[in-house]
């Protein structure tokens, strides 16, 4: 049964992606769903088998690589950790192909985009069930190269490729990081299988487990979009939007995730790694919702707070918190999921149209849509008894328990964040829902709520979204919880949750509420009772700024100024474009050029050739055809001769090695014989 759970996902993409034209598109619609959705109910009994009942599962087919001391294995682990993994992944995936069927309806490739689905789905879940760093690896470069095929599905768009080939690149550079990692791990270790490594780990020297954890954070900065790695992510919103949503909900992004939470037992004895984990994940979130605030594109905005709610996932894993990251991976795939896909189903009713400043009104044409996507919005918000409340909240709660530099600016930080994707939340749901209509009366006249294989996903979603959290919570993260057992290793003095439930000030406690229901409030009352005021901005006598350089008095508006930087995502791609595109391409260029087809190209075969055909010219030089030419080479060959035979007798430093000398004239004395013999 447990690697059923696996092959299944992968039979229906192999069936659908080569015979897709014998089985149809029907038939490629009931393959992979069918597949997916048997692998959703033996993960829900293997969920209850080994996470509920405490009895994991390891399953080892055969020996992949046998070398000295490297053995690794095709094994694979089925503990409380990849069970919980296994529930968003397949009941996500299964109910986005489901999605799909309408949302892709009129697209000619369906049986292609079907197969890259459950190829994705297959790959990410063989990366959390492998049982060493060499089974997660081959599911982790397997995502990056479906993903890049589901970003580029429609690759006639220049858009998409450029996307593409971001997300596909950025990766590159976290995957260089994790492989030396991997390295390191089995230089120091002797080995990659988790059991070894994380036994050993207390008994290893702390700055090389430092280095270890600050390379696998390399990693998982580039799968989970955390800076500096972010830039590919809201790019890969050029994809179809079921993509979207199974790359930020449930898989790619995921994977950083749980590479950390499954490394517990080596951050853990690192406060170095784990400050600069609480660091990266904390100014992450606060970045990401700033640009949230400035996005027109609805895909984007949700992309922007996909990339926040990271931030606090890994601040989380900074914290020593692994289960409370978990349970908030699991909890933010749910209602993300809800988020894309009902902001795909405002999008194929509105005539592709993504730009919130052109939709408007739409709560009379799609009142289920905004049903669901409000749902979702309050769940995000950490909404009291909603699903994200019972994850993002104590985050935040246990950052400010820790009483140290970093607890307080994850506090701070984690708590700000709150208020700014409150904001930008219902500024979404304002401009698309509530305000003045903006788009074309066709649109209008067209738009219609979509049809059942749409509206079920999103109810189920829907409830997941409100239930999950409130059922789930005392299992995940409550106190005492023995749920994920030897998954997961949290240092005695790092446990913190007993002094986040019971000790903080209720104020503490409440900040992050307070602003939440602030932006809320804010953003409700500037989009629909007062927007010129945002419009008068930039004029107001208030925002100048006053430079006299030069003796010229230069007014610049700090509105526009503030707008530019924070759309142009802090000017993330400027610097990577100007600093280090342009000057690796050069690089490139120089290598090229003077390296590969000038030092090597000389020294290589070229060279030897250009070498070889000279030398064979200068020799043929040497047969002239006259006879007394030819007796003087006789003569200085037999003089060489001569002093190689004699040379020990009247020289006391000798010269040339004796065993060298010795081959010559042995060498000499068989072409002689050879000679000889020929002639008689």
């Amino acid at each position: 049964m447990y690697l059923s759970i696996l092959i299944l996902p992968f039979l229906g993409s192999v069936v659908t992606g080569l015979i897709g034209r014998k089985v149809g598109v029907t038939g490629s619609h009931i393959i992979t769903i069918t597949c997916l959705i048997f692998s959703s109910l033996f993960a829900s009994v293997a969920f209850y088998e080994v996470g509920i009942c405490g009895s994991p599962v390891s399953i080892k087919l055969i020996s992949w690589i046998e070398s000295e001391n490297l053995n690794i294995s095709w094994e694979f682990l089925f503990d409380s950790l990849t069970v919980s993994m296994f529930i968003p992944v397949l009941y996500i995936s299964t109910l986005i192909h489901l999605f799909s069927v309408n949302y892709m309806s009129e697209d000619p490739h369906n049986q292609r985009f079907f197969s890259y689905l459950s190829l994705f789905t297959f790959f990410m879940l063989i990366l959390v069930s492998g049982a060493n760093y060499f089974v997660l690896f081959v599911g982790w470069e397997g995502i990056g190269v479906a993903s890049y095929l589901l970003i580029n599905f429609w690759w006639t768009r220049i858009q998409a490729n450029k996307a593409a080939i971001l997300a596909f690149t950025m990766n590159r550079v976290g995957d260089m990081g994790l492989s030396i990692g991997f390295l390191a791990i089995f230089a120091l270790f002797g080995s990659l299988d988790y059991s070894t490594v994380f036994n050993l780990a207390p008994f290893m020297n702390e700055t090389a487990i430092t280095i270890i954890g600050l390379l696998l954070l390399t990693g998982a900065m580039a799968k989970s979009a955390q800076i500096p790695l972010h830039s590919w992510l809201p790019g890969s919103m050029e994809g179809p939007t079921p993509v979207s949503a199974l790359i930020h909900a449930a898989t790619l992004v995921t994977a950083g995730l749980y590479l950390l939470v499954r490394s517990s037992p080596i951050l853990e004895y690192s406060p170095t790694a784990l400050l600069v984990i609480t660091l990266i994940g904390s100014t992450t979130a606060f970045v990401a919702a700033l640009c949230g605030l400035v996005q027109n594109d609805i895909k984007r905005i949700i992309a922007f707070s996909t990339i926040s709610q990271l931030g606090y996932m890994v601040l989380a894993v900074g914290l020593s918190k692994y289960d409370v990251s978990l349970f908030h991976v699991i909890n933010h795939a749910f209602f993300k999921a809800l988020l894309f896909l009902s902001a795909g189903s405002v999008i194929h009713s509105m005539a592709d149209q993504q730009d919130i400043r052109r939709l408007g009104g739409l709560i009379k044409f799609l009142p289920f849509t905004y049903t669901i996507m409000l749902i979702g919005s309050l769940s995000l918000l950490a909404t009291p008894w909603l699903t994200g409340f019972y994850s993002k909240d104590l985050i935040i709660e246990l950052g400010y328990a820790q009483y140290g530099f970093s607890g307080l600016y994850a506090y701070i930080l984690g708590s700000v964040t709150a208020g700014l994707t409150a904001f930008y939340s219902f500024r979404l749901i304002s401009l698309t829902f509530l305000t003045y209509p903006n788009a074309k009366k066709i649109d209008y006249l067209n738009s219609h709520e979509a049809s059942l294989s749409v509206i079920i996903p999103l109810s189920i979603l829907a409830i997941f979204s409100i239930l999950f959290g409130y059922v789930f919570s005392d299992l995940f993260v409550g106190m005492g919880s023995d749920f994920l057992q030897n998954s997961i290793y949290i240092k005695p003095d790092h446990i913190t949750l007993i002094e986040a439930e019971f000790s903080l000030p209720i104020i503490i406690k409440l900040l992050p509420a307070i602003f939440s229901l602030l932006g809320s409030v804010v953003s409700i009352y500037l989009y629909n009772k007062t927007p010129e005021f945002l419009i008068s901005l930039n004029d107001s006598k208030f925002n100048k700024i006053e430079n006299y350089k030069n003796k010229e008095k230069k007014s610049i508006l700090l509105a526009n100024k503030i707008y530019t930087f924070l759309n142009s995502k802090f000017l993330f791609d400027i610097i990577y474009n100007k600093y280090f595109i342009s000057k690796g391409l050069k690089l490139g260029y120089i290598i090229s050029k003077f390296l590969d087809k000038g030092l090597i190209e000389m020294i290589g075969p070229y060279g030897l050739s250009n070498v070889f055909r000279k030398t064979g010219k200068n020799i043929a030089k040497l047969d002239t055809g006259v006879v007394t030419t030819y007796s003087l080479y006789i003569c200085l060959g037999f003089l060489c001769l001569l002093f190689l035979v004699f040379s020990p007798m009247f020289l006391k430093n000798t010269l040339i090695v004796e065993t060298e000398r010795l081959f010559i004239i042995y060498f000499a004395s068989l072409i002689l014989i050879f000679n000889n013999s020929k002639q008689v």
